[in-house]
């Protein structure tokens, strides 16, 4: 859905030094970002416990060798031979251990299930924070042109409100409004420069390379109706609410798991025994007798607990006590899934009303602001009429970037919380994804004891040789938001005012 819509038409290209749109944004972000790499490793990790859990029910193999030397020994050689050469390989197999297995490879498989879902959880978590910090950034370089524009106009308002001064038009309390206006609109625009270095310094942090020239984000695909759709979307598919109700599901096996250590245990052992006196067997009697030999071992092993000083007990009512925990934290995290849908469902929906109404606001303020200096070339306004109109335009305008960017950044949360903004529902497949599956599948058999995966080398790219980000903004205004510097030149010189005829 999201792939289509959200991203058609773009083909996956390795990662660029830096990322024009938010697709390459997000690409970047999926194969780089730290915290999605960790994670992957972490499911790899998750993914050991099953092989770890089922090794308890597959037979041993051991060997054993020992060799002794007697320093001193009393009475013949018979009883007590000089040296001895030892050895003994067997294998044992576990036939019944009351489920304890069964279950601990059932809890395994089920916390296997709960990392995949956390890991979906992160990646949309990331995209979202990606998203947002994207937009952030096309925000405040608006604001920040926004303010520099402002600037600029109240400069020219400055330099006519000293023109018409010297020539009697104004008062000294006009230019001392005009030059108040100035200055607060200089610290605007030092503020607004600083939270753009912010924004730009985050998206580093999670592109993992500076913003470019971010190009407007493409439309969202088509948002629930209503506020209960999406719950009810959010309670079948969140990532997060699988991964809660998976670790819940987990904990019911660990309590059967304790429980079976209640029960007997029956084990199968079949070994080989070898021994050799090295010659020592009998020397010094006058006669010689066989010096090694070997022998076959079978057995069956039995178990049955009676008396364990409460340990199981404890290990029984630990495991229950974390159940109860599990099924808790279900239920939280159910809340969270419930309150952030809706409250990304009303900030999405109440910005969609403020752009409407912004939009109208900046029309309106723009031709509010045209009149009033009209008026003033008339003697029918004052100067601070114009510094209010401009301010209000200004209000605006930062009014509208910023509710066009609390909508998308809204939107894209209300698709996370239904689990509705991954890597392959955005369209992230024109390469590789990572497999969380494909790892799971080597892993969960294997009874290779010297396995090994070698040294684990960085994946996540670092961000130190970055340079450090600038407020500089070179991209053009809005033209919903552009406002000339100035429009009339009665403000700047006075020769329409009617002092001057």
């Amino acid at each position: 859905m999201i792939r289509r819509l959200l991203l058609v038409g773009a083909s996956l290209l390795p990662a660029p030094a830096v990322a024009e749109t938010l697709r390459e944004a997000l690409v970047r972000a999926y194969q780089t970002n730290p915290t999605i790499t960790g994670q992957r490793a972490n499911l790899r990790a998750t993914d050991e416990n099953v092989p770890i859990a089922r090794a308890a029910g597959l037979p041993t193999v051991n060997a054993q060798s020992s060799y002794s030397q007697n320093l001193l020994r009393g009475g013949n050689s018979i009883a007590n031979p000089e040296r001895q050469l030892n050895g003994f390989a067997g294998v044992t197999v576990p036939v019944f251990n009351g489920g304890a297995v069964t279950n601990s490879v059932r809890a395994a498989e089920t916390r296997v299930e709960a990392g995949r879902a956390t890991l979906r959880n992160v990646e949309a978590t990331t995209f979202s924070d990606v998203v947002s910090a994207y937009n952030d950034v096309i925000r405040d370089e608006a604001i920040v042109g926004l303010n520099t524009q402002n600037v600029r106009v109240l400069e020219t308002n400055l330099r006519a409100s000293r023109d018409r001064f010297q020539v009697g038009d104004l008062t000294r309390t006009d230019v001392a409004q005009s030059e108040a206006r100035l200055s607060l609109a200089r610290a605007q625009l030092q503020s607004a420069e600083a939270t753009l270095i912010a924004s730009r310094e985050t998206y580093v942090s999670l592109v993992g390379g500076a913003p470019g020239s971010l190009e407007p984000p493409p439309p969202l695909p088509s948002l629930p109706a209503t506020s209960d759709g999406a719950v009810e979307t959010a309670l079948r598919d969140s990532p997060a609410l699988l991964a809660a109700q998976r670790q819940r599901d987990a904990t019911r096996f660990d309590v059967r798991a304790a429980r079976a250590q209640r029960l007997p245990q029956l084990g199968v052992t079949l070994g080989q025994n070898y021994n050799n006196f090295l010659g020592t067997l009998g020397a010094g009697q006058g006669f010689t007798t066989i010096q090694s030999g070997t022998s076959t071992v079978a057995g069956v092993s039995v178990q049955l607990p009676i008396f364990q000083g409460g340990r199981v007990g404890a290990q029984v009512r630990q495991a229950q006590a974390l159940r109860a925990q599990a099924i808790e934290n279900a239920t939280g995290t159910e809340r969270q899934v419930i309150a952030r849908t809706r409250s990304a469902y009303a900030i999405w929906r109440s910005s969609l009303l403020v752009i409407q109404s912004a939009e109208a606001a900046v029309s309106a303020n723009r031709l509010s602001l045209e009149g009033v200096r009209a008026e003033n070339s008339v003697g029918t306004r004052t100067i601070l009429d114009i510094l209010n109109a401009e301010q209000e335009l200004l209000n605006s305008q930062v009014t509208l970037v910023t509710a066009r960017r609390d909508a998308y950044v809204a939107g894209f949360a209300l698709l996370a919380a239904m689990g509705r903004a991954e890597a392959d529902d955005l369209g992230l497949d024109g390469g590789p994804l990572y497999d969380p599956v494909a790892n799971y599948k080597r892993v969960r058999r294997s009874i290779n004891d010297w396995a090994s995966d070698g040294e684990p080398a960085p994946v996540a790219t670092r961000t130190a040789d970055t340079p450090a980000q600038t407020a500089t903004v070179t991209r053009p205004l809005d033209p919903v938001l552009d406002s000339s510097v100035d429009r009339s030149p009665a403000l700047t010189t006075g020769a329409a005012s009617p002092n001057r005829q």
